[in-house]
């Protein structure tokens, strides 16, 4: 079974890992300094790191990609950082709560590769959309939800459907693939749109549809805003 998650946990895991990556050598002590709240008897002053003579490292960004359980209570998070210096790096850190609730490194950190991953794998086989119809309603529905267009969109949505505009509003420029979902409840559209800036992306948006009284109508796209 999954591990549990603890999301405080998972915090004190990403606020180590900066601390522990982020140093600066003409001022070796305060950086070791942060780190004295994680340290205790069985660890290491600064966690056992020591610094170069010279140099310096700051994390831009660093969150959990993957968790453990190798025991009740406790947790291994690896931890993805990109750092300014030594690039992308993956950490792990052990997590564990004491007896009052208190969180509590489970030990030293591990320097790790990052999870398995490959190259993208596109769905199986689906049907392509033949519907006309359907197509035009599903191709402006899109063009007024990238931008944002509320009042526009919410001609082709059915009445209770829940929707959330996106905050940074886009052109759709063409529908590239239209197919049915696996399931056939929704359709699969693969659009190119473009940002204010002139940006192109491909993106694919699922959307659900219905047919009432002959006409087709957008129930969902992409995401319920209320899960």
């Amino acid at each position: 079974m999954p591990a549990e998650r603890d999301i405080a946990a998972e915090g004190y895991a990403v606020l180590f890992a900066r601390r522990y990556l982020t140093w600066n050598a003409t001022n070796p002590q305060a950086s070791l300094r942060t780190l004295d709240a994680f340290v205790g008897s069985g660890i290491e002053p600064g966690a056992g790191l020591q610094l170069p003579p010279t140099g310096r490292q700051a994390v831009e960004w660093a969150e959990v990609v993957q968790v453990r359980e190798p025991a009740r209570g406790e947790h291994i998070y690896t931890v993805a950082a990109q750092t300014d210096s030594a690039g992308l790096v993956y950490l792990t850190v052990g997590v564990v709560r004491t007896r009052q609730g208190s969180l509590a490194l489970a030990g030293y950190p591990a320097f790790v590769g990052g999870p398995a991953a490959g190259p993208a794998s596109a769905s199986g086989r689906l049907r392509a959309v033949a519907d006309a119809s359907l197509t035009s309603v599903v191709e402006r529905a899109l063009r007024n939800y990238l931008a944002a267009a509320g009042a526009e969109l919410a001609a082709d949505l059915t009445p209770d459907a829940r929707v959330s505009l996106p905050a940074w509003p886009l052109t759709l420029d063409s529908l590239q693939r239209f197919d049915w979902s696996s399931d056939g409840r929704s359709v699969i559209a693969v659009v190119q749109a473009q940002d204010a800036r002139g940006v192109q992306y491909t993106l694919a948006y699922e959307v659900d549809v219905v047919r009432e009284q002959g006409r087709w109508e957008v129930s969902a796209v992409q995401m319920n805003p209320d899960e």
